[in-house]
This record gives structure tokens, sequence and C-alpha cells, in this order.
């Protein structure tokens, strides 16, 4: 062992990338600190040490587990002083944590790498690189975009159209079933629980399935398209998967869970469990609580596309950026997306759902940004078509349409009236970049 394998500092070429999770983080603080010695301090506090020297924590045991520092990068960088008007200096850091401190353990990943230092302030995870072979530990999506395509009997290329029964809660099973049919009916390929409400004593999951798998056999009669159904089964752990397993066996063809709220963990359990056999839709509720502040927390593109596509969802609701009543930046937005679908290791791509107060007006910019093998969520937008909620799923089948074909929305609804009325109500919101 040579006298630098228990230091918590060495250069990223002195460490084996795939043995090493490597963290990113931002980092702001006063001027008059160093940021090397902080960088040294959270890879000790995260890895082998604690604030005071411990017997145990030999050099045979850091040279194994100590995590390092790798990089410390501060914008702007000083060379000759920092300027006395200055009292915050901004870094980014990197620390490369051993992959034999985590294993295959999603919870310890999380704890090694935000864990403690989370409390610091002015600290935020931006980043994390999985090695190859610790993404060998994880299935991801069992079913992915592919997935959710194949078990509509349909081919990619088209938007999918998932709508969200509203009211979010406290309505009867019958009110929920004339809503499911109405929507279904107009076109929508997936509707979903609202993440408000999941196997309630005045709503039972169970019989949510029954009643509305009913009517997706009767719209597929009357339609030709199948409709696939997210029932959300969030609850108490272990109680949770009963519900998910109970509702499979009542017909489910899909299922939703708030998985922030519930755990990682618990939906990839959900996701591992080969009785499972449909797919996935994660809901991002509490997700801001994590993102939402600029220099504390969790990046985005973590919380919503690469740790989610870790821990199994098929597909994973997102505040869209270019519309509707997201506050979310595009940039980010597009980083989200990219960590959803771009090549990671051997694990299937996670369908994005872009939600938030979308109308018709919005289709064409979700296309012109992800593509045409996404999945588009509408609420009110369709359930508060002046016509009705068939009429507001037939106006976003429309645009989907217009947007496919390169057809500006207004000449579009020209002989869609439908689309007119939504469009006469909601506005117009961009032009299409092509078909």
């Amino acid at each position: 062992m040579n006298k630098y394998e228990s230091q918590p500092w060495a250069l990223p070429e002195g460490i084996d990338m795939e043995k090493n999770v490597i963290a990113t983080y931002y980092c702001s603080v006063p001027k008059e600190y160093d940021m090397l010695d902080i960088g040294a301090f959270m890879a000790v506090e995260q890895s082998t040490g604690t604030w005071v020297a411990v017997p145990g924590e030999t050099p045979e045991v850091r040279s194994k587990h100590v995590a390092k520092v790798i990089g410390v990068y501060e914008a702007p960088y000083y060379e000759w002083g920092v300027p006395e008007n200055i009292t915050e200096r901004q870094y980014i850091v990197q620390i490369a944590f051993p992959s034999a401190n985590f294993e295959d353990k999603f919870s310890m990943l999380l704890t090694a790498t935000v864990g403690n230092i989370s409390m610091m302030p002015n600290l935020k995870v931006i980043d994390l690189r999985i090695p190859k072979e610790t993404l060998k530990g994880y299935q991801g999506p069992k079913f992915g975009i592919d997935g959710w395509y194949e078990a509509l009997g349909m081919e990619k290329g088209r938007p999918l159209l998932n709508n969200m029964i509203k009211p979010c809660s406290g309505y009867p099973l019958e009110v929920g079933v004339d809503l499911f049919y109405k929507a279904a009916l107009g076109g929508c390929d997936v509707i979903k629980d609202d993440e408000l409400i999941a196997d309630m004593e005045y709503n039972s999951a169970i019989e949510r399935v029954k009643a509305y798998m009913e009517k997706e056999r009767q719209v597929y009669e009357e339609t030709g398209e199948h409709t696939l159904y997210c029932v959300n089964v969030t609850d108490r752990l272990p109680r949770m998967f009963e519900v998910a397993k109970r509702v499979v066996e009542a017909g489910a063809n899909a299922m939703m869970v708030n998985y922030i709220a519930v755990g990682h963990e618990a939906m990839r359990a959900l996701a591992e469990d080969p009785d499972i056999n449909v797919p996935i839709l994660a809901h991002m509720d509490v997700a801001g609580a994590y993102f939402m502040s600029p220099n504390q927390g969790i990046s985005s593109p973590l919380i919503l596309g690469k740790t989610a596509r870790m821990c199994g969802a098929d597909a994973v609701v997102i505040p869209f950026a270019q519309g509707g009543k997201g506050i979310y930046m595009p940039d980010r937005f597009k980083q989200s997306v990219n960590c959803m679908v771009y090549p990671f290791g051997d694990l299937k791509p996670t369908l994005p759902m872009p939600s938030g107060g979308i109308t018709p007006a919005n289709v064409a910019d979700a296309v012109n940004s992800m593509g045409k093998d996404i999945m588009i969520g509408s609420g009110g937008g369709i359930h508060a078509h002046p016509q009705g909620p068939t009429a507001g799923a037939k106006a976003f089948r429309q645009a989907i349409d217009a947007a496919l074909k390169g057809i500006p929305l207004e000449e579009y609804a020209k002989d869609n009236e439908e689309l007119g009325r939504a469009l006469g109500l909601w506005g117009k919101k961009t032009e299409i970049k092509g078909g």
C-alpha cells in the first residue's frame, strides 16, 4: 500500500472509474474557507470516518473504503487572490465513492453520496456517474418505452395521450367510471389516477380496476383502441405490495406509484417482482422538495431521471417546462428527459411524461422538444373542455395529428371542431417546426 491510497484526495486518473461512483456537487462557501479541506471532510464523513479520529479507521480500512476528492473547480477560477468585494466563492466538487461501500443498495448509495452532508448550507448534488458494473445490480424498467406501445398493441411513432381523472380525490367510484369511459372513448391511450387518490375506504383501488377495465373492454369494442389504466398503489409498507398484487389479479394492465413519497427502493421492489407484470408509471410528487432550491438538495435530472430509471420506472411524470402551469426551466427539463432516454448501461429507456396544465396548444412544443415517443399528460385540459371529456381527448388527438403532419394548429382546427373549441378557450401556443 502506497502512502496515497489511504488519503481522501486523488487525481481522477488515479482511481478506477469502474469501481467508484463519482458524485458532483455545487458548493458555495465564505471566501476565507479552504475548499480542499472541506472536500476532504465531506469525503471522510460520508465513507470511513467522523469529525474526530477513531482507532478503527486504519490506513488499511481507508485504502479500500475512503471516498476521495478528485476535483475542486472554482468559477471564476481565481489565481492571484480573491477580490475584496467577493464574500462567497463558488465551486464544483467531485468525490469518488467506492462502490464496495454500497454495492447494489440504492438507499445506501443515496446515504453515501447525499447523507449527512446534505445539511451543509449551499450544497447541492448535481450528478452521480454510475459505473456500468454498479448498474448491473439494477434491473431498471421492466417494460420501458417499447413496453408501453406493445401493451397498447401499437407501433411507436405517435405520442401517447395520458389523462389523469379529475377531481383529484374525494369522488365516488361511479363518477370515476363515467370519466374514465368518456376520456377513453375520446382517444386517451393511458388513464391514470391522480396522485392524491390511492386505495381508499371511500373508493377502493381494486373496485376501480374491475369497473374501469370493464369500460376499457367496451371502448375497445367501439373504437378498436386499447386503454391502459394506471391505478395508484401508493400505500403503507409492506401493504403496498399486497395492493399491487391484488390489482394485477383484478385485471390491472398498468399501475402508478408516488415513488419519492414511498421511496425509490419500494418502487424498485415492485418493478423487480415477477408477479407485477404491468408497466409502472412513477409520479414526481415531493420532487420539488429535493430540487427546487438552486443551492441545496438534489438536481432534477437526478431525482426525476437517473434514479427513477435505475429503480424501475417505466415512465416518469415530469413538470412541463414550455407551457401550462410548469415553472421548470427548459434546459433542466431537457436534461431530465435525456437521463430517461439516452443509453445508460443496459437499462431500458424510461418514457417521459410531461404534465402540468397542458392543453392542445402545448402539444407541438412537447413533440418539438422530445420527439414522438413520449406520453403527454393532461387532466383539466381534457375534463374541462367545453364539450366534455370525450371532446377534450379528441382535441388532443387532433393536436397530436397536426404536430405529426407539420400543420399549424389553427389551420388544423378549421376542420376539427373539438380542437377549435379548445384553442378558443386556451389559446394558441407555438408554430410547428416540422413533421
